[in-house]
């Protein structure tokens, strides 16, 4: 896979408009079977789809985590939010996430894989890290989706501190935890395809103009 160098330095400006991204109204709770059933079916249609999981973080040292404790799929236009705990029922989510037909995309997934296998034994397939394919060859580490929505939509994705390092484990999520987990993988989706796009153009023959 082509890279894509990131003018990191060009994409600091507060001046960006904010990413707006997804809306309430398009996310789901999958906290029912019918709901996992309604999942399971708009996921498998999709080709690819945005990926990411959320943990209640540790504090002390030598804690060890016990999540992930969501797990966030998305398509082009809704996102499924799947809380985990010892009570919920997780034969869709598996069959999701361990299809090797449908793409899942998303950023800093380095440890995702192994925590849901750890803990949920399921083996995910066919997953893309943005993060490691969008860094250029002077680039060390990953790419953040904040650079990259940046450079591919010249916008900016604010992400709260605080929200990101709230309890992910809580039985009644607030509508600012559903939007922020919901917009971490739907905003990967359309990295991906922004990317996508870029690359088609960069590779497709120049057109003969004389």
């Amino acid at each position: 896979m082509s890279n894509v160098k990131l003018n990191r330095a060009s994409l600091s400006s507060a001046e960006l408009e904010v990413y707006q991204g997804i809306a309430i109204a398009n996310v789901s709770l999958v906290d029912s079977e019918s709901r996992a059933r309604e999942a399971l079916e708009v996921l498998m249609s999709a080709e690819v789809i945005g990926f990411d999981t959320e943990s209640k973080p540790t504090f002390l040292k030598g804690e060890i985590s016990t999540g992930p404790h969501l797990v966030q799929l998305a398509t082009d236009d809704r996102a499924y939010l799947f809380p985990i705990s010892p009570a919920r029922e997780i034969t869709a989510l598996k069959a999701i996430l361990e299809s090797p037909r449908l793409l899942k995309v998303g950023f800093g997934l380095g440890n995702d894989r192994s925590a849901l296998k750890s803990r949920l034994g399921i083996d995910v397939a066919n997953l893309l890290d943005l993060g490691a394919v969008l860094r250029g060859p002077d680039h060390k580490g990953t790419v953040g989706a904040k650079v990259a929505v940046a450079h591919f939509f010249g916008q900016r994705l604010q992400k709260s501190k605080k929200t990101g390092t709230s309890n992910w484990s809580n039985p009644r999520l607030t509508e600012r935890q559903l939007l922020y987990a919901a917009n971490d993988a739907h905003v990967a989706l359309l990295v991906y395809r922004a990317w996508v796009r870029t690359r088609e153009d960069r590779e497709s023959p120049a057109t003969d103009k004389s």
